[in-house]
């Protein structure tokens, strides 16, 4: 409340949050009525498939690379959709679906150069995909087997980081390193709207701004961290929390994979050249759960979602190229083959990992094992070998 004169000159109280809770539609074409008001977003491709222009970003993509965009999304999709199907028949631990997330994964993963690397959070399966990592080397992780297996050095691609915003620090550090090295590349720290509450992420935008490190912060806005809706967490736009730490900042839409192409390549050469972080926030929406021991009922409506399908990130790009003649039926016909190869060789994959030893978890704690883990080793051996015989 705040004082305000009549023209009585009497003293009246005057509510401020009546004039900020005007409510308005974030995507053009579609009501969202559970968010407050959102500022304009870059956006190439509309919900109905049309190319429309931006005055800051433009894109050249061949025909050749938008069928080879859609279809990374839709054999990402196939890949998610299978990995849930394996944890629901207590194949796989957990899953942390990317369904409805797919062009800002993907988007954001093709604007990398060859050089540059990228320190995903758990549920960056569309840029591991685009970075070459093998799916199966993902689903071990989450089944158990190992901790990932794939070479970050030789993918680009960080280790998944299930400790909420610890990679933005990572991805700093490493962008301070290529700094010093006098490289010409950059980092990609993703992180979802949630982690910008994190202390972390904001040490690590500090930290960044502080010394000009070329990293990007691309932020996977999808509504919800966990169960908490974005207008719990932010009174204002992710992205303009950017300009208080001294960088830019971007709202894209993050169901249009050639705007979060374009801004990503436009944010990761800027890193290059010098001129420091951005923080990228792609709107887009979880339409999954958080994970597959969540329950998305319990916080969110069936008309929200329902909503947000019609945003739909590959519907969207196929609706593009059928109109424009880039695809034709027996070009999305092809990619459904190869998306059925793909989860019918992921099944099979999955169930033929075995299991490594119990003491495979002593292996690679440090490059040389020290007297205190050979002891802990040992007695777990003796641990496990006096069940031996006893039908335990």
């Amino acid at each position: 409340m705040t004082p305000a004169v009549a023209d009585d000159g009497e003293e009246q109280r005057v509510s401020l949050s009546s004039a900020t809770t005007e409510v308005v539609d974030p995507v053009p074409g579609a009501a969202a009525p559970h968010l407050p008001q959102q500022p304009g977003l870059v956006q190439l491709l509309t919900p109905e498939g049309e190319r429309v222009e931006h005055p800051e970003y433009s894109i050249d993509v061949s025909d050749e690379e938008l069928r080879s965009l859609y279809r990374d999304l839709a054999l990402v999709r196939r890949w998610d959709v299978e990995a849930t199907a394996l944890q629901r028949q207590g194949e796989l631990g957990i899953w942390a679906s990317l369904l409805g997330q797919e062009a800002a994964q993907i988007g954001a993963g093709r604007a990398m150069a060859a050089d540059d690397m990228a320190f995903p959070t758990y549920r960056e399966h569309g840029v591991a995909w685009v970075r070459g990592v093998d799916p199966l080397h993902v689903i071990s992780l989450f089944r158990g087997v190992d901790n990932g297996g794939w070479d970050p050095v030789d993918t680009g691609f960080n280790l998944y980081t299930v400790v909420i915003g610890a990679q933005t620090l990572h991805a700093t550090g490493y962008a301070m390193g290529l700094q010093r090295d006098g490289a010409e590349s950059a980092t990609l720290a993703f992180l979802g709207d949630g982690a910008t509450s994190q202390g972390e992420v904001n040490e690590a935008m500090i930290w960044a701004a502080s010394f000009s490190a070329p990293v990007v912060f691309f932020c996977q806005n999808n509504q919800y961290a966990i169960s908490v809706p974005l207008e719990r967490q932010s009174r204002v736009p992710l992205y303009q929390r950017a300009a208080g730490f001294g960088f830019p900042g971007v709202r894209v839409d993050g169901n249009d994979v050639l705007a979060v192409l374009a801004v990503t390549r436009a944010a990761l050469q800027a890193a290059r050249e010098g001129q420091g972080p951005t923080f990228i926030e792609a709107f887009t929406y979880r339409m999954g759960a958080h994970t597959t021991s969540d329950d998305p009922t319990r916080y969110r409506l069936a008309s929200e979602l329902e909503e947000w399908k019609l945003r739909d990130p590959i519907a969207r790009l196929k609706a593009h190229l059928s109109r424009s003649g880039i695809a034709d039926q027996a070009f999305f016909d092809g990619v459904e083959g190869e998306a059925d190869e793909l989860a019918a060789r992921i099944r099979k994959g999955t169930l033929e990992m075995a299991d490594p030893p119990g003491t495979a978890m002593f292996d690679r704690v440090y490059a040389e094992q020290t007297p205190q883990l050979a002891a802990q080793q040992a007695e777990f051996e003796a641990y496990q070998a006096s069940f031996e015989g006893s039908g335990h």
